[in-house]
């Protein structure tokens, strides 16, 4: 466990918000401040990041080199470099590298709270079946 601001316990992962390497790429924070952060984002090919929601943030992925296949909402698009898209707060979305090269994006976090407890992931959100589950 963490101590915060105020030195009462968290079980917050202090490693998930900050620079460190994933299974699926690489994340180096550049810049942060109270109510944003600036990421480097690398994610390997045929990879990518789980869906996810968050709900006290939007964020900003701008493809810096390789192609970006992002789910936001029940909208899939398909970015090349130069491109850009807009996930809003409380939007289930997901990012996979399609690609034979490694992807890389710039992801720029605006909200009043950055936290990693703010993610949760949709088997946390019973909207994804496991294997076997019946209907």
């Amino acid at each position: 466990m963490a101590l915060n601001e105020n030195n009462t316990q968290s079980n917050i992962n202090e490693t998930s918000s900050h620079s460190g390497t994933r299974y699926w790429g690489n994340v180096e924070v550049i810049e942060e401040g109270k109510t944003y952060k600036i990421s480097r984002v690398e994610i390997k090919p045929r990879h990518g990041i789980k869906p996810q929601i968050h709900y006290h943030r939007n964020e900003h992925w701008v493809v810096v080199s390789g192609v970006a296949k992002v789910t936001c909402g029940n909208q899939e698009i398909l970015l090349n470099r130069n491109q850009s898209t807009y996930v809003p707060a409380a939007t289930l979305h997901k990012v996979e590298n399609p690609g034979h090269i490694t992807l890389v994006i710039l992801e720029i976090q605006n909200g009043e709270y950055l936290g990693e407890d703010d993610t949760e992931r949709p088997y946390d959100l019973n909207l994804i079946k496991s294997v076997g589950d019946s209907e």
